[in-house]
């Protein structure tokens, strides 16, 4: 393994420009997250008036202090249906997600952000739940959620919304069934459908006072059969713990219930078979991680010598890389992140025939020895031209989109600059199931780019003047050139794809060693444990 040497030059104008451009970019993404919490904290007087925790306070003390908790999807919904405006939406979807731990056990965390509008589901609440159940179901995570929700916002339902969130339920039936413990622990409201998130948990701990869980509250039960009852009688937390069976834990206070929820997490000894293992040693990249922040140029069209980022990632910035003078567009490299063997693909330019071939041959070897995947997207897609479909870009890239389909390693992907067209799918995009997706804020994804649409709609809009024998409207063509432009540029941004739950996050370049230093583990963990799987869920009896 050769140490790699670097050409960066961090005086000169490029490098000061690129990393202005990102640093504007990461200011931007930390505003939005700054915005989210200051929305939830201006509800801090009615929670203390009440004696409750805010739900970034429940989720401090659930959590080991001074471990790592990677939170997961936290621009979901920004700009979406509920407030499309830029200058007031709130980013998250209401809901606070991701992997920390809880006395020493690796868990995913789901938080209603109850200081949000109640809580209330919005657009993209119900996926982006999904998704973390699903990373607890592939990454073998107890699955804990913090509950405190109004339900559905009826002013702004949608019959979609409704019909998808059902496989909310049906994930929290497929964890028990897995083996993997769902804990509930519920703070406030869980009305209606969401009654089954306790009523589909293993565990639940019920604040006395506060939680209620009922399918029909007091108004609609006195609209649908005219019977009258209070919310406590309904489905309050001693009502459910003495009489209906579905509390096991009744808390006195939010911080009662967080204590009792880290109990059932102990009491489960899940870290009993888990080998103790000494951790490998190994050296930090020789080149600091902080560069990463003006390595990428701010034109995704200028290439970039990949390796500069590999290098300051990898442990000794020392790596091996496979079959180097073929295909050498596409970087197929080995390395080692924390003592493990981990693999990067990434690229050089587009991908072409050799390239994929490559690309395929790699991932098969990398399959075969048990060595997950990383890519580093920064491609313009694969090559186009005659010569690249005679040499059969086609059935090579082919190759390339099975082999990485049917890996069965650990696939994470970071996009870094450049993800346009079919090379988003052959570089791991969020559609082919990586265990991980990650954006970098200067990143830009699209099937193309905006002048290349546009131009290819003009051809084809003067082609067809041309077989009329009509003068084409030159200023119409002008202004729909324009638009093509503005809805592509509007469209591939991070933070757009980020907000459409395109990635599980959005990152600081400079903290993508420790990112992958997280999800490479916990994948590891996952390999390494096998879950008592029971033939159904764990009913409540």
């Amino acid at each position: 393994m050769q140490v790699f040497s670097t050409s960066i030059d961090t005086f000169s104008d490029s490098y000061v420009e690129q990393r202005t451009t990102t640093q504007a970019l990461i200011d931007e993404v930390t505003a939005l997250h700054k915005r989210t919490m200051l929305a939830s904290q201006r509800s801090a007087d009615r929670f203390a008036k009440r004696g409750q925790l805010l739900p970034r306070e429940r989720l401090a003390r659930l959590l080991d202090p001074g471990q790592p908790f990677l939170e997961l999807m936290s621009l979901a919904g920004y700009c979406g249906i509920e407030n499309p405006d830029p200058a007031t939406s709130i980013p998250g979807s209401a809901v606070i997600a991701g992997i920390g731990f809880i006395h020493g056990v690796r868990v995913m965390v789901v938080v209603n952000d109850s200081g949000i509008e109640a809580g209330a589901m919005q657009n993209l609440t119900g996926r982006k739940i999904m998704r973390c159940q699903d990373i607890a179901l592939e990454n073998h995570l107890p699955f804990i959620q913090l509950v405190e929700s109004a339900g559905a916002n009826l002013r702004s339902y949608r019959v979609e919304r409704f019909v998808n969130s059902g496989g909310m339920f049906r994930n929290l039936a497929l964890l028990s069934a897995a083996g993997l413990p769902v804990i509930s622990a519920v703070h406030g409201s869980s009305t209606a459908g969401g009654a089954y998130l306790p009523g589909l948990s293993d565990y639940v701990v019920m604040v006395r006072g506060r939680a209620r869980a009922f399918l029909a509250g007091p108004p609609l039960l006195k609209a649908a059969t005219g019977e009258i009852a209070t919310e406590e009688d309904l489905g309050g937390a001693d009502m459910h713990a003495t009489v209906s069976g579905l509390a096991d834990f009744v808390a006195e206070d939010d911080a009662h219930a967080i204590t009792l929820t880290r109990d059932i997490v102990r009491n489960l000894d899940w870290n009993r078979n888990k080998q103790l293992q000494s951790q490998p040693m190994f050296t930090k990249p020789l080149f600091d991680s902080d560069e990463l922040a003006g390595i990428m140029p701010t034109d995704p069209r200028k290439q970039i010598d990949m390796r500069e980022v590999v290098a300051r990632i990898v442990d000794g910035s020392a790596l091996t890389e496979f079959r180097a003078g073929y295909g050498s567009a596409t970087l197929c490299i080995q390395a080692f992140v924390e003592g493990h063997a981990v693999a990067f693909i990434s690229n050089n330019g587009s991908l072409d025939p050799q390239g994929a071939t490559k690309a395929a041959q790699f991932i098969q070897l990398c399959d075969q020895a048990g060595t997950p995947i990383v890519y580093l997207q920064n491609t313009t897609g694969f090559i186009v031209g005659r010569a690249s479909e005679e040499a059969g870009m086609i059935k090579h890239g082919a190759k390339m989109i099975q082999a990485l389909s049917n890996a069965r390693v650990p696939q994470i992907t970071f996009l870094c600059a450049a993800s346009y067209g079919a090379g988003h799918y052959g570089m791991c995009g969020r559609a082919f199931g990586p265990r991980f997706v990650f954006s970098w804020p200067n990143a830009k994804t699209a099937v193309m780019g905006g002048q290349q649409a546009a131009d290819t709609m003009e051809i084809v809009a003067l082609g067809v003047a041309a077989r009329r024998g009509v003068e084409p409207d030159r200023a119409a063509l002008a202004r729909q050139k324009q638009d093509i432009i503005d809805n592509f540029e509007r469209q591939s941004g991070a933070i757009y794809t980020s907000s459409l739950m395109l990635d599980d996050g959005l990152i600081d370049p400079r903290e993508t060693r420790r990112v992958l230093e997280l999800t490479l583990a916990t994948c590891r963990e996952a390999q390494a444990r096998t879950p008592n799987r029971v033939q159904y869920g764990v009913a409540r009896f």
